[in-house]
């Protein structure tokens, strides 16, 4: 039986890679959907905002899938 392993992109596209990516470094990959779908409108209301709108609210693009899970992960 062969080593099983795991190939991770390093600069996904967009945000749902992003949101993939983000739940697989904290090995919830499995359930990532049914976790994001129901936070997809605020997920796409930020990434909606510009660079500078993120910046004031002390965010970036990369800060937004823990941001919105972010009282799962306390």
């Amino acid at each position: 039986m062969g080593t099983p392993y795991m190939t991770l992109k390093t600069a996904p596209g967009g945000m749902s890679e992003r949101l993939d990516l983000f739940f697989a470094g904290l090995g919830l990959g499995v359930n990532a959907y049914t976790l994001r779908r129901s936070r997809m409108r605020e997920i796409q209301a930020l990434n909606a905002c510009s660079d500078a709108q993120l910046a004031r609210m002390g965010l970036t693009r990369d800060d937004i899938p823990g941001y919105v899970f972010r009282d799962l992960f306390c």
